[in-house]
């Protein structure tokens, strides 16, 4: 199916053109229909199945045709509210790209950062609010944000607003919201929690579920590297001698594990840098830019701070450390293989990590082969006995990744005009 068929406008036609996507992807050729005839919708999708595109086509298509002009701080006409500032930016990039041609503004509002220039936007009004719990509450309370004429309203990332807690915030703006609106809910994963919100939120939805978790790693090129713990550090870098890893996003499990990573790697004059939730969000944002750039090879993360992040030409997942949730596994190898391309991911497992390796085989109902050509052989590879994929030699592909139909526009984060009048 084209993005033709589903009776799309031709501004947004035009720029997705510009952009070079012709064809949806499943949760935006089932989503875009049902959000256009104005359901409500309860979205089950993981990160990287293009669910960003799915709710910003259609919201984008909805105001253009409405052609509500009223524009003010008070006249906003769609929230979006996510949990972290690098998944807003990246939200407000995809309205940019899709919206260039509509006449629409959108602005981008989140903590950490000084609330001068954002104010300044809002009060010149916009259409399409993109918003982090914290700081919109903090402009709702001090009086330069007004929900009451809002129409659309979309919550993203719902399960990851319960992880970071944020769900009581969620909780103080639905309060806010007119009676009367079409709601949009994702959540990759549906708690009782999340299920209770998504009840009290939505009136007679249409649900939409694509890309379970056990097969959302099946577009992924997949190995393993069994090695001792203290040869891990060794084991990154005989690997980062591969001219074919160009970019690689390396998972640990903690904050100083990150940190130390990088350490490594800097000393060995590999370009490298690290976020998670010790470092300030400019700080993150500046490695991450420098990482989508080109200017970093490897990024080094936590999952709460590297989740959400879409970055375009990734080609390499490095797990250096396994996570203790098996569906973390399959969230953190899919910043590669986005949208149904391809990608690679590579894990090292040491002797305390038998059990999470375990975990994961038995989610993605699959083992993990084995790479046992390398320096750093595990002193007694024979720990794990489920493990009984076929050996395969390292890097037999090189596994560029292609772009993400859900990756948005290239532009700077701040407030941005989506459209042209």
């Amino acid at each position: 199916m084209a993005f033709r068929k589903l009776e799309l406008i031709e501004p947004i036609l035009k720029a997705l053109a510009e952009e070079g996507y012709t064809t949806p992807t499943p949760i935006q050729q089932q989503s875009i229909p049902l959000i256009l005839e104005r359901r409500d919708l309860l979205g089950c999708a993981q990160t990287g199945t293009g669910k960003t595109a799915a709710f910003a086509i259609p919201i984008l298509q909805i105001l253009h045709e409405e052609k509500l002009a009223v524009r003010g701080p008070k006249h906003i006409k769609t929230l979006i509210l996510t949990p972290t500032r690098e998944l807003a930016i990246q939200i407000g990039e995809s309205f940019a790209a899709y919206g260039k041609y509509t006449g629409l503004t959108h602005t981008v509002i989140f903590g950490g950062v000084s609330q001068m220039h954002q104010t300044n936007q809002l009060q010149r009004g916009v259409d399409i609010l993109i918003a982090t719990p914290g700081r919109l509450l903090d402009l709702m309370s001090q009086g330069y944000i007004g929900l009451q004429h809002l129409k659309i309203f979309v919550l993203d990332e719902a399960d990851r607003m319960l992880d970071m807690g944020f769900i009581h915030d969620v909780k103080r703006v639905i309060i806010k919201l007119p009676a009367k609106r079409q709601t949009l809910f994702f959540s990759a994963t549906m708690p009782p929690e999340i299920q209770t919100l998504a009840n009290v939120l939505l009136t007679n939805p249409s649900k939409v579920e694509v890309t379970p978790v056990s097969s959302t790693v099946d577009a992924i090129e997949q190995s393993l590297y069994l090695v001792d713990k203290a040869n891990k550090p060794g084991l990154l870098l005989y690997l980062l001698k591969d001219k074919a890893i160009v970019t690689a996003l390396v998972f640990t499990r903690t904050k100083h594990g990150a940190d130390k990573v990088v350490k490594l790697l800097q000393k060995e004059n590999i370009t490298a840098a690290a976020i998670h939730g010790n470092k300030s969000q400019n700080a993150r944002q500046h490695a991450l830019t420098n990482f989508k750039s080109g200017n970093l090879r490897v990024l080094v993360a936590t999952d709460i701070a590297a989740r959400g992040i879409d970055i375009d030409e990734l080609t390499h997942v490095i797990n250096f450390e396994l996570p203790n949730v098996p569906e973390t596994y399959v969230h953190r190898i899919g910043r590669t293989g986005r949208a149904g391309n391809t990608g690679i991911a590579i894990s090292f497992c040491d002797h305390e990590e038998k059990t999470e390796l375990k975990d994961i085989q038995k989610l993605i109902a699959k083992n993990l082969p084995v790479v046992d050509s390398h320096p750093y052989p595990l002193s007694a590879a024979t720990f794990i006995p489920q493990v009984a994929g076929p050996k395969i030699k390292p890097f037999n592909r090189s596994g560029r990744s292609m772009h993400s139909s859900d990756r948005g526009g290239r532009k700077g984060y701040g407030t941005q005009r989506t459209g042209n009048k």
